[in-house]
């Protein structure tokens, strides 16, 4: 026979332990709920595409799984209501940011996030090869997006970003600086680079997009305020000085040095130089074979000058360059031929300015290249 159970006493719970056990239940909640999908303030919901197919610029929010896909919008823009001036964050005038990427480097991307530009009328695209090196450079630009986008606060997140692979092999096996300038390997390497850079652009133009921000995946420092500070000059192409920080043995410290050569000026014997190659033959800037005497905006610097001096530009080079989305509406693109003799971005210098679009540079506003 069962003997009856006399009163059960429960042992009491000790504070400490219930405090921390309903902490660690908010907090699972809290990440469950809160990573779901990002909060978007109501000005980013306002602006959000409806539909996967909608301009690449747009920032596009995903449907939930399972709602039926609504056909795509005919939608219609009035260019005429795009505005281009120098002060763009006022106007709300948005900028596309677009980077050739075959390395991946984190100060390239920290960078990027300490950008005082509102991030949401910022657009990032990015074209990477189909190679070893390029799938690793993927794999660590997806990481920090989805860290940013997805789980990062929202005055850090872009409007939207685009990533494309090229599609033809890049001619060059290694990436190694040395090897990136040798002067036999410059014209198949431009020319590369200057489809790439037209793949990328084409693809990613939107009819809303004011300013477009030609940056290298290996510029790792510029000023916070620099897509306000280049737009404030109010030019269709507008280049600042690129250097590198390295260490300097004989001074035994930090030291800077010219980086960009293709930011410069004509000269005759340019000039001259180039009646006499043949009709695919490209002039190079910064070859002891190819003395061409031009002005070079690398050796302008002075220290202590005014970042806001301007000079007139014939070449541009892309590590850093703000360019007005009516110049690459107008057609000019990057020649991947020798146009004039010059190929890539010195081309599209050239290509803008018989469009009848200046370039524009500024020898005492600095970037930093990354140093290998």
């Amino acid at each position: 026979m069962a003997r009856p159970m006399g009163p059960v006493r429960l042992k009491k719970t000790n504070p400490l332990t219930l405090t921390i056990g309903i902490a660690l239940c908010i907090f699972i909640l809290y990440f469950l709920l809160g990573s779901s999908a990002p909060d978007f303030s109501a000005a980013r919901k306002a602006t959000a595409a409806s539909h996967p197919l909608s301009p690449p610029t747009s920032p596009f929010r995903q449907s939930s799984p399972g709602a039926k896909l609504k056909a795509p919008p005919v939608t219609r823009y009035n260019l005429n209501n795009v505005t281009i001036t120098n002060t763009p964050v006022e106007n709300r005038e948005n900028v596309l940011v677009l980077t050739p990427m075959a390395r991946f480097y984190q100060e390239h991307w920290d960078n990027l996030l300490q950008l005082t530009y509102p991030h949401e009328l910022i657009t990032l695209g990015f074209i990477l090869p189909k190679n070893k090196e390029g799938n690793a450079a993927y794999a660590e630009l997806d990481k920090q997006i989805t860290k940013t986008q997805r789980y990062g606060p929202e005055k850090d997140r872009f409007k939207s970003i685009i990533i494309l692979r090229q599609d033809f092999d890049p001619p060059l096996i290694s990436q190694d600086e040395a090897e990136r300038h040798k002067m036999q390997n410059q014209k198949p390497r431009r020319a590369a680079m200057a489809k790439a850079r037209n793949s990328l652009l084409f693809t990613t133009l939107g009819p809303d997009t004011s300013w477009v921000l030609w940056l290298d995946a290996d510029v790792i420092e510029t000023p916070p305020s620099l897509i306000q500070d280049l737009a404030f000059h109010n030019k269709p192409l507008i280049a600042p000085n690129c250097f590198q920080k390295f260490y300097n043995s004989e001074k035994k410290k930090m030291d800077e040095r010219p980086y960009d050569f293709n930011n410069w000026q004509d000269s005759p014997t340019a000039q001259k130089l180039g009646e006499s190659l043949g009709a695919d033959d490209i002039l190079l800037e910064g070859y002891k074979d190819m003395p061409t005497y031009r002005t070079l905006m690398a050796y302008m610097y002075e220290d202590g000058g005014d970042v806001h001096y301007e000079i007139p530009l014939d070449g541009v080079g892309g590590t850093a360059l703000l360019v007005k989305a009516d110049v690459h509406r107008d057609g000019a693109m990057f020649p991947p031929f020798s146009f004039y003799h010059l190929i890539e971005t010195e081309g599209f210098a050239k290509m803008a300015r018989r469009l009848g679009w200046q370039a524009t540079g500024l020898p005492n506003y600095k970037v930093y290249h990354y140093n290998e």
